[in-house]
């Protein structure tokens, strides 16, 4: 793979030493410390893929050809190629084992810059998001349907990055069009208008204030300044995306971009001044 020849690669290579070290004195007062497992996660991947820190002999009892295969370092969301891999794997499981065949819909719950910082600082937070997200989807399909005996099939990925490498944590969802009832019976969804989206930001919006405020990590005055917001008050939830049950391919795709690589290698470039 020659990732050393990357953009990206070089980029980590060249200025994680010095970001590390200068980390506790520029970063640490607004970033929180620089957790342990970055270091665990950064260094394996300098090494992924690189016949020089070790590779497998490949050889084919048939023919007697052989080749070389460099070891990967396997780590987490961190290494694009190894984090592709997983990605592969999971949307296979997914699309095969796990998902209903029925219609889906990707979902896209954010919130406020102003509460960002608070779960980049304390990241046992961010479990919150997803059981939030899923709360959401059930009773609002719940409340749309007039059923209480069903419920919906959710599949639901933390991210903390934006398209800009940026902190950004927000839940990616694949949501079931509809309740699925005790016996294999499926109630088709609602109707998604602006009023459904509505309810669904509002929901949204109510849980993640409540779980904070059991948590005690938000002061009552500034949860009440949230909730005089307008517009959702800097939270939204997203899920016009509708994925029909004969388009396996548009779901397997999807899935894949449930968990992919926080960084595209291809979408680094090295620029004539030597930034990236």
């Amino acid at each position: 793979r020659h990732p050393e020849r990357t953009a990206f690669y070089r980029l980590v290579d060249r200025h994680f030493g010095e970001f590390a070290a200068v980390h506790e004195e520029r970063y640490e007062s607004e970033d929180g410390p620089l957790r342990p497992v970055v270091g665990r996660v950064v260094e394996p991947y300098l090494d992924c893929g690189r016949p020089e820190s070790g590779f497998a002999r490949v050889r084919c009892p048939r023919c007697r050809g052989e080749f070389f295969v460099a070891f990967s370092c396997q780590t987490r969301n961190f290494c694009p190629s190894c984090q592709q891999k997983r990605a592969e794997l999971l949307a296979e499981r997914l699309r095969e084992e796990i998902l209903a065949p029925v219609a889906h819909r990707h979902g896209v719950f954010t919130i406020p810059k102003a509460l960002r910082r608070l779960f980049l600082r304390e990241r046992r937070l961010l479990g919150l998001l997803p059981r939030c997200a899923a709360e959401t989807i059930t009773r609002c399909w719940r409340a749309a349907l007039g059923r209480e005996d069903g419920v919906p099939g959710i599949v639901a990925s933390i991210q903390t990055f934006g398209s800009q490498a940026n902190w950004h944590p927000h839940v990616h969802a694949l949501v079931t069009e509809g309740l699925l009832l005790p016996g294999g019976a499926v109630v088709p969804g609602p109707q998604y208008d602006e009023e459904l989206e509505r309810l669904l930001t509002e929901t949204f919006r109510r849980l993640v204030l409540e779980a904070l405020r059991r948590e005690e990590r938000i002061s009552e005055s500034f949860l009440e300044s949230l909730r005089t917001w307008r517009h959702g008050g800097g939270f939204s939830v997203y899920a016009r995306h509708l994925i029909l049950a004969e388009e396996p391919a548009r779901l397997a795709h999807m899935a894949r971009y449930l968990v992919r690589p926080p960084v595209a290698t291809g979408r680094v470039h090295a620029m004539a001044d030597g930034r990236v």
